[in-house]
Formats: structure tokens, sequence, C-alpha cells
């Protein structure tokens, strides 16, 4: 059986800075990716700096996302780039996210 992937997801946070304070690593979820939203540079430089935006991809996939035993989650990223931030969203904006490489 492989890895599972975990993540430490923080509750509306405004930038991707945000995401990257010390946790106990018990504090992670178990995360699925289930959709993937690729950004111009631009474009996901003004996602991460300002996350609590009302943002339409997020609402396009929002029904497809969850919170529980695993939490399903959108991850988007930049163009090219293998990381990003995993989002729970909730309609159109960020409810939880986390980053991961």
């Amino acid at each position: 059986m492989g890895k599972e992937n975990r993540a430490y997801f923080i509750y509306s946070p405004r930038t991707a800075e945000e995401l990257l304070r010390p946790h106990d690593l018990n504090s992670e979820r178990p995360y699925q990716i289930v959709h993937t939203v690729s950004l111009s540079a631009m474009s996901y430089e003004n996602f991460i700096t300002d996350m609590l935006a009302d943002r339409q991809f997020l609402e396009d996939y929002a029904d497809l996302c969850s919170e529980g035993e695993v939490w399903r989650c959108i991850i988007v990223k930049q163009h090219g780039q293998s990381g990003g931030v995993l989002v729970v969203p909730d309609g159109c904006y960020v409810k939880y996210a986390a980053l991961v490489d």
C-alpha cells in the first residue's frame, strides 16, 4: 500500500505565508486531490497573496470537495510547478488551505 498524502490545513488563511506555521505532525489530515487548477504566474501570485477574495474557479469545483476522514480538495498551482495550495472551498472562497510540495 502507498504512502498516505497528509497536510496541515489552516482555516480561512489570508495569504500563503500563513500556511507555513509550525505544527504537530498529528495535526495533519489525509487528503485526496479531486481537481487541479493551473494558473498563470500572475494569477497564482494574486491568489496566494489574497486567498480570501472570491474566486470563480473555487466555486466551480466546490461541490467536489469536503472535510471528513479523508479531505477532498482542489490543488491550485502555477503552470509548470509541481507544488501548490490545497483548498477546501466554501462556495467561491477558501475555507481551509494547506501547502504541498
